[in-house]
C-alpha cells in the first residue's frame, strides 16, 4: 500500500503550522521562513526502502527508512530525534521522539490528495498536498 504515496506533493494549504512549530520549539527566524515555503515531497522506494525528500528555496532535507524500523533523524528545524514510520491502512504514521516529548506526523492519501497531519500534545496542524507528478 505504501505505493501510493510514491510521486511529488506540492503543498497547496496550511492550518495551525505555526502554532505546532511554536509548541515543539521551532524559533521565530526558521518559523518564518518555513511558513513562507512551498515546500515539494517526494516520496519514493526501492524495494523495502522508502524514500521522503523535501525540498524549499529555504532547506532541502531527505530521510530514508524501512517500515517498522526505528532510525536517527535530524529534522528540518534541527531536533535529534528517534523516528519509527509505520503503515496502517492508508496512513504512513511517523513518530518522532526527543527529550521525553513525541510528535506524530501523518500521511494520507486519497488519490491525487495527501494530508499530512501533524500532531503535538493538543496542538494539530493540518498541511494539503497536490500530486504533481
Amino acid at each position: 500500500m505504501a505505493e501510493a504515496f510514491i510521486g511529488k506533493w506540492r503543498l497547496t494549504s496550511s492550518e495551525k503550522y505555526d502554532e505546532y512549530m511554536i509548541a515543539i520549539g521551532v524559533g521565530q527566524v526558521t518559523r518564518k521562513m518555513s511558513n513562507a515555503a512551498t515546500p515539494i515531497n517526494t516520496i519514493s522506494m526501492d524495494g523495502e526502502l522508502i524514500k521522503i525528500s523535501t525540498s524549499t528555496t529555504f532547506k532541502n532535507t531527505e530521510i530514508m527508512f524501512k517500515l517498522g524500523e526505528e532510525f536517527n533523524e535530524t529534522t528540518a528545524d534541527g531536533r535529534e530525534v528517534k523516528s519509527l514510520v509505520t503503515l496502517d491502512g492508508n496512513k504512513l504514521i511517523h513518530v518522532q521522539k526527543w527529550d521525553d516529548k513525541e510528535t506524530s506526523l501523518v500521511r494520507e492519501v486519497n488519490g491525487d490528495s495527501l494530508t499530512l497531519t501533524l500532531t503535538f500534545g493538543d496542538v494539530v496542524s493540518t498541511r494539503s498536498f497536490m500530486k504533481v507528478e
